[in-house]
């Protein structure tokens, strides 16, 4: 339950000693359907990471896609089509608007080839 206890998950990476933080956003959650205005609960859990993290001299590493798409787009088609594209950039500018200033690292999308072959070449 990393969205309830992401302090105590924190704290105990900074114990750890880790330097870095690789999480991803859930595109869902900031948005969805895929389109319009980004729903600010959704944001908020991510800034308060990242803030979180920052605190803790651990620097978060943010991928934007993994495996998640707003089952609108999906039920359009999904990345085949033009307009998922279109709507990742407008869901990307959200994102890093919301981090671009406390973020470094970014991952497009966590292993493309996966979701491209297993996703839609082999329809796994």
């Amino acid at each position: 339950d990393h969205y309830h206890r992401y302090r105590d998950d924190v704290a105990l990476m900074a114990e750890l000693g880790l330097t870095a933080y690789r999480f991803s956003v859930s595109w869902p959650r900031v948005q969805p359907t895929g389109r319009g205005p980004a729903v600010q609960v959704g944001l908020d859990f991510y800034r308060r990471l990242v803030d979180e993290l920052l605190a803790h001299g651990i620097k978060p590493a943010v991928t934007l896609y993994h495996w998640d798409l707003p089952q609108e787009l999906e039920d359009a088609g999904g990345w085949p089509e033009r307009e998922t594209a279109l709507r990742f950039a407008e869901y990307a500018h959200l994102v890093g608007e919301a981090l671009g200033d406390r973020v470094e690292q970014w991952i497009t999308l966590n292993e493309p080839w996966c979701s491209a072959f297993l996703g839609y070449g082999s329809g796994v």
